[in-house]
């Protein structure tokens, strides 16, 4: 399989489908990939053709959405390599975090250690009834390392993330669903076309405004209310000049669907 080929893409009607496509290797991620996952997610902040992207795994073969790093190729790295990796995928998933478009996980299956990492990275969690997701990482002596420590806490609650990673444990979906992981659990042939449906009542609202309230919430979430609310203040600021917030009012006072544009 070419690299170029590790990372699929299909846009339509400004929903962009990333799909990992390493099936034979449970679509973990080795260095090619992470580099391509960057440049591509680089395109796509400064693309305004793009409203919302979601993030599932290739379904070829066993399903899993990521197993995380790849370990084979983790065997011959040297410390400094292994550093190296650590601070990519890192990067990587706070780019994922960072995108002003809104980002879905699609978790069609296994998702370990940096691939539940990444679907943390993403704004709404949705997983296949059949999906098991850990962050295992303890078990080979390693922690997390591309933000599991942090964003899981800030999902589940301290004590549960504490409870998760420090037993190595795997959890099912439905569980997932009951600690507050994942917004929905659907049939495995339902994932993707239900998180497009998500995607879809996203894409339809004016970009700027779900750009700034993206940025509002995951700013103001850390710190105090007063310097929350002065967040909030200036994003909602960055929307009032815009066409679009004209565009919205005129087609609520004619009764239409507005048509925005981003600008």
């Amino acid at each position: 399989m070419k690299e170029e080929q590790t990372l699929l893409k299909e846009t339509k009607d400004g929903v962009l489908v990333l799909t990992i496509n390493r099936p034979d290797a449970l679509n973990c991620f080795n260095m090619p990939l992470l580099t391509i996952l960057g440049d591509t997610l680089k395109d796509v902040a400064i693309d305004r053709k793009v409203r919302v992207v979601v993030i599932t795994g290739s379904t070829q073969g066993k399903n899993a959405f990521s197993t995380g790093a790849d370990l084979k190729e983790r065997a011959g790295m040297t410390p400094d390599q292994v550093r190296l990796y650590i601070q990519t995928i890192r990067n990587v998933f706070t780019m994922v975090e960072e995108l002003p478009q809104p980002v879905i996980a699609a978790v069609n299956g296994y998702a370990f250690g940096g691939g539940l990492e990444l679907a943390l990275a993403c704004d709404i969690r949705l997983a296949s009834s059949t999906a098991i997701v850990g962050l295992t990482e303890t078990s080979l002596a390693i922690i997390p390392g591309a933000g599991g420590t942090q964003r899981l806490p800030r999902v589940v609650g301290l004590a549960r993330a504490k409870e998760m990673i420090l037993r190595a444990r795997r959890i099912s979906a439905q569980e997932g669903l009951q600690y507050g992981l994942f917004l929905e659990v659907v049939e495995p042939d339902r994932l993707l076309s239900r998180s497009l449906e998500i995607a879809a009542e996203i894409a339809a609202n004016g970009p700027v405004a779900l750009a700034q309230a993206k940025f509002a919430l995951n700013k103001g979430f850390e710190v105090s209310l007063p310097v929350g609310l002065a967040i909030e203040s200036n994003a909602y600021a960055v929307t009032i000049p815009t066409r679009d917030r004209i565009e919205g009012l005129t087609a609520f006072k004619e009764k239409r669907k507005p048509v925005y544009t981003g600008e």
